[in-house]
């Protein structure tokens, strides 16, 4: 075979290996504006509509209001941060997982809250107090991250909600597969209650 046949036929495999990549997930926020037949129209921060798909057998969680001595050592969190401080990142919101959502979205990676934010999910190995912060060891597989909790921080936690809380108005997150054609489809999501909105 050639030079250029083989070139061609990089090509082609390349160009077929990236048609078939899936398109990456999207995350939603917004407020409900309605929900009808398990299609979820939101209106997100811009003012943008987004219509989601729910599957048939979907779940709603709840976020509730908590505090920062509520993050303790042995709990699953996950922590949007931005920047650093003390030789930790600083947080600007942390949510408490049950024990049933213990491995959800495990790890350290870049988030979209604001340029150079980065999520980090894992385990609460070590919490110190540093004056009025609390310094977290957030242990994770593959590595582990020390996250300052300022005061001002939101603290929320996630525990049960009803379907019927997907309410005109109420605040929602959901990060929701999106298809070739664009459309966008869900199997959980994430519910402020008592008009807290999802700080992720």
């Amino acid at each position: 075979m050639n030079r250029l046949a083989a070139g061609v036929l990089l090509v082609f495999f390349s160009a077929l290996s990236l048609a078939q990549t899936p398109p990456p997930p999207a995350r939603v926020r917004g407020t409900v504006e309605k929900l009808e037949n398990n299609v979820m129209t939101v209106k997100a921060p811009g003012g943008k509509r987004v219509e989601v798909k729910l599957a048939d057998n979907y779940t709603v969680v709840g976020l509730s209001r908590a505090k920062i001595a509520d993050i303790g050592a042995g709990k699953y969190i996950g922590t949007t941060t931005l920047g650093e401080r003390n030789g930790g990142l600083v947080a600007l919101e942390v949510h408490i997982f049950t024990e049933a959502m213990r491995g959800v979205a495990e790890g350290h990676y870049p988030w979209d809250t604001k340029p150079d934010s980065k999520m980090t999910n894992g385990n609460v190995a070590d919490v110190k107090s540093v004056g009025k912060d609390r310094m977290l060891t957030v242990q994770y597989k593959g590595g582990e991250q020390k996250v300052l909790v300022p005061p001002n921080a939101k603290v929320v936690v996630y525990g049960p909600a009803e379907r019927g809380d997907l309410k005109k108005g109420a605040h929602i997150f959901c990060v929701a597969q999106r298809a070739a054609d664009g459309s966008l489809s869900a199997a959980r999501v994430n519910v402020g209650l008592k008009g807290i909105t999802p700080p992720m």
